[in-house]
């Protein structure tokens, strides 16, 4: 079986690729402090299907860039 999970290597890369602070990624998302913005990107709390799109446009990414691909043996 093969699942798909977010890439959060690839989200922070590409905030650093475009010198993004976590204060910048936090006022696009709309939250208070930057501080809960680096919980999503350190996997604390899961991204919810309504930040992809905020990450794509960002991030300058599609919405398959923000997945890995990991297969689950039985």
């Amino acid at each position: 079986m093969v699942v798909k999970l977010i890439d959060l290597d690839f989200i922070k890369s590409r905030r650093l690729i475009f010198n993004l602070t976590l204060n910048d990624m936090a006022k696009e998302f709309g939250f208070k402090s930057p501080s809960t913005y680096l919980k999503y990107e350190k996997g604390v709390y899961s991204f919810k299907a309504e930040h992809l799109p905020i990450l794509c446009k960002v991030l300058h990414c599609n919405m398959n860039d923000l997945f890995l691909e990991k297969m689950l043996l039985k």
